[in-house]
């Protein structure tokens, strides 16, 4: 029986659990009925709160984004999406984004303001677009080795977008840029560390550092912040994923201090990898508060920032964004969070691509830690629980049952799917 591994957790998500409990019920008898139906009914409140509150799904977005065509062989079987102002100028630099698991391109695109900002600057941007045959939840595969090396898989399907792209537009090599959320965040230190040479820099949202795991129970793991490799073995795996020396890409973390589905403790790894990279002392350079936000910078001797740190008070899992006021970006949804910050805008400021952003007064701070409203509605009640409200897992979180608590793989009779780790029978291990 094929089941699928989740949504923004990339875990076995709560639809699945659901079409497993045959198999999950025959090892596991102390799963009742009871639970089960709690399970059904939770999806079922979900999807009718979706809708009851006018969210709009992926299909809905509006699409700003065209294909681009035949890029090469395209081993990851991935779709490219671009979007080129009518106005560009010649030798203009190009933003490659990722989306979430979930997401589209042209979702992400709609929520985070990236095609906006492009018309204003001046850039083009390539979106890479995950297919459901290689991820039900079209999520890219951080952590399957085959996706995440030099030249293979995924990643040498986005380094041939972006060769293509480049060539039909005339674009500046010398200013290509990364960013991307969750999953699309932990590919894009994949693409990062396979491809250090062609990168001017990249910015990783709610993301996880290269090769912090292999497979799909490290992922697991690495996610709540379990059994992360040392500081030392990540810069080793930063090295050996590409024959460069250098110089190295600058890099932009973004993570909100209250994910529950990605442990701010990731940010910390990825700047531990980051820095050690670029010869940087551990103590940053200068902290900061920037639209009410903590912002931390690492500078090199000649005072060049190469690695700044937003940590977002509050915020839960997603991209933050300011939808409010003249400098406006992007809409709120499921995972994509106002929080009184465009990280969109900062972003693109530090790689030097776009206007400096109007700070404001630091006293004045958006959406407080206390769970009101970072995001409208629905985008919050799927980020972060409120106080006094029960944590409803949302349709694409892992379920709480304590059953599932620590959910792993065994090898089954499900066929994999281009060498990826095949997905078969859920074996569902009580905490104890």
């Amino acid at each position: 029986m094929k089941t699928c591994y989740c949504a923004v957790q990339q875990r076995y998500c709560c639809a699945c659990v659901v079409r497993s409990v045959a198999i999950v019920a025959a090892d596991h008898e102390e799963l009742r009925n009871s639970d089960l139906r709690k399970i059904s009914d939770t999806i079922t409140r979900l999807a009718a709160f979706r809708v009851g509150r006018g969210f709009q799904t992926n299909g809905q977005h509006h699409d700003r984004l065209s294909d681009q065509g035949d890029f090469g062989s395209n081993p990851g079987a991935l779709r490219a999406r671009i979007h080129v102002p009518d106005d560009l100028t010649e030798a203009a630099p190009l933003v490659v984004v990722l989306h979430g698991c979930t997401q589209t391109a042209a979702g992400y695109d709609d929520g985070s303001g990236w095609s906006q900002l492009a018309d204003q600057e001046g850039f083009a941007l390539l979106f890479p677009e995950q297919q459901r045959a290689n991820n039900p939840n079209l999520c890219f595969n951080w952590f399957v080795p085959g996706d995440t090396k030099r030249n293979g898989g995924e990643a040498l399907s986005i380094r041939q977008m972006i060769e293509a792209v480049v060539v039909a537009h005339g674009l500046d090599r010398r200013r290509i840029f990364i960013t991307g959320l969750s999953a699309g965040g932990a590919m894009t230190s994949v693409m990062l560390a396979c491809y250090p040479e062609i990168f001017a820099g990249g910015a990783i949202i709610a993301g996880l550092p290269y090769g912090s795991a292999k497979t799909i129970p490290e992922a697991f793991d690495r996610m709540r912040g379990h059994g992360m490799p040392s500081e030392r073995q990540l810069q080793k795996a930063l090295r050996d994923a590409s024959p460069h020396q250098g110089p190295w890409p600058s890099i932009s973390v973004w993570h909100g201090s209250a994910d529950q589905t990605v442990t701010s403790s990731n940010a910390d790894a990825i700047i531990g990898q980051w820095r050690a990279i670029h010869g940087l002392d551990a103590r940053s350079t200068r902290s900061e508060i920037v639209d009410g936000h903590s912002r931390r910078v690492w500078c090199n001797a000649q005072g060049q920032e190469l690695i700044e740190e937003y940590r977002i008070a509050g915020m839960g899992h997603g991209t933050p964004l300011d939808t409010a006021g003249d400098a406006a970006l992007g809409v709120g949804g499921p995972f994509m969070l106002d929080a009184g910050i465009s990280s969109t805008r900062h972003i693109a400021r530090f790689w030097g691509i776009a206007k400096p952003c109007v700070k404001r007064d630091a006293k004045i701070k958006p959406a407080k830690a206390n769970n009101e409203a970072l995001a409208p509605g629905f985008a919050r009640a799927f980020s972060t629980p409120k106080a006094g409200v029960p944590n409803v897992p949302s349709l694409c979180e892992t379920c709480k049952h304590p059953a599932f608590s620590k959910a792993q793989l065994r090898r089954g009779d499900t066929k994999s799917h281009r060498g990826r780790p095949a997905i078969g029978r859920l074996d569902a291990l009580a905490s104890r």
